[in-house]
């Protein structure tokens, strides 16, 4: 049988063909676990659980607007701040920063936050290479990027940085969460099954001179009878949770400060809080999410300390 010669034509037309199946493949393999992400919420079985949620949801856009916002893609600005608290010893080059008071480390990130899985991921390029963190629900993991490399001068964690934002922005839909069975952290509870809810002070209180609701996050734990587990008393468990309060405006109902408690930091602090700021609209008929954000270190008492962490989020006209 006579052998065909394939011309340099037809050659070159089957390695574009290639490479772009290989170009495909990868965008899709990346692409997969953002897809998980990005779910849509389960309107039938939504239930608000009380005035403070419904509130909150309304002064955000309404829950039609959050039901509608599968994700949310922002571009930010963000500034790093000093830091002289702590111990300083063995900071790498990229963390010199912290050892000068009054210095701040300027960086742009990008946001994309999905309210109904309680995700977020944040990229970046920086000088020394490309980031890419996500938090999904308690997971963190660095998808792109070195841990070891220190990419920005930031005092608190990634973790502790990726929940602030995802937080502050989401409040409303995290009101709307079904308890969900909990685990203590790095404990297996045997016969033990827990689950949170929120509980809204009836008495408001002043807080950077305004006037705030705390609803805190409470975890609920109780034993479990079990044919497997031997039925004795079972003594009250002692609270070993991080603890997170929920400042909601007396006058706006945006809840637009949130405190964090009892967590071993970078620094050795154990508080922090959010703030957000100047509310607007991503789109038109769409959410509003804070227009900045700042994240402080704390005390014991949620009175605001240092500030850490300022984010300026570049907004186009809502479309």
């Amino acid at each position: 049988m006579k052998k065909r010669k394939i011309s340099n034509g037809v050659k070159k037309t089957i390695w574009l063909f290639l490479a772009a199946v290989f170009v495909i493949t990868g965008c899709a393999q990346r692409g997969y676990e953002q897809d998980t992400l990005a779910v849509e919420p389960n309107i039938a079985a939504l239930v608000v659980p009380g005035d403070y949620a419904s509130s909150a949801i309304g002064a955000t856009g309404g829950i039609n607007a959050w039901t509608k916002t599968i994700q949310l893609e922002l571009d930010c600005v963000v500034t790093c701040y000093s830091d002289s608290v702590g111990d300083k010893s063995g900071v790498s080059p990229q963390d010199a920063l912290r050892r000068h008071p009054g210095d701040f480390y300027l960086t742009e990130q990008h946001f994309t936050v999905y309210p109904w899985s309680n995700s977020i991921r944040i990229s970046a390029q920086e000088p020394h290479e490309k980031f890419v963190w996500q938090l999904a629900g308690e997971k963190f993991s660095m998808l792109e990027g070195n841990k070891a490399v220190g990419v920005s001068p930031m005092v608190i964690s990634y973790h502790d940085y990726a929940e602030a934002v995802l937080s502050i922005i989401t409040v409303p839909v995290r009101f709307l969460d079904k308890p969900a069975p909990l685990e203590r952290p790095g404990q297996a509870l045997s016969g033990v099954e827990g689950s949170v809810s929120f509980v809204k002070s009836p008495a408001p209180v002043r807080k950077e001179g305004l006037w705030y609701y705390p609803i805190e996050l409470n975890y609920v734990m109780e034993p479990v009878a079990s044919a497997d587990i031997e039925q004795k008393v079972v003594e009250p468990m002692q609270r070993n949770f991080p603890k997170v309060v929920f400042f909601q405006s007396k006058d706006s109902s945006l809840v637009d400060m949130i405190w964090f408690a009892d967590r071993q930091r970078l620094d050795g602090s154990r508080f922090l809080a959010v703030r957000g700021y100047d509310y607007q609209k991503v789109r038109k008929d769409g959410v509003l999410v804070p227009a900045k954000i700042e994240i402080f270190r704390s005390d014991a008492r949620a009175v605001l300390r240092e500030r850490l962490v300022k984010i300026d989020f570049k907004f186009h006209k809502p479309s």
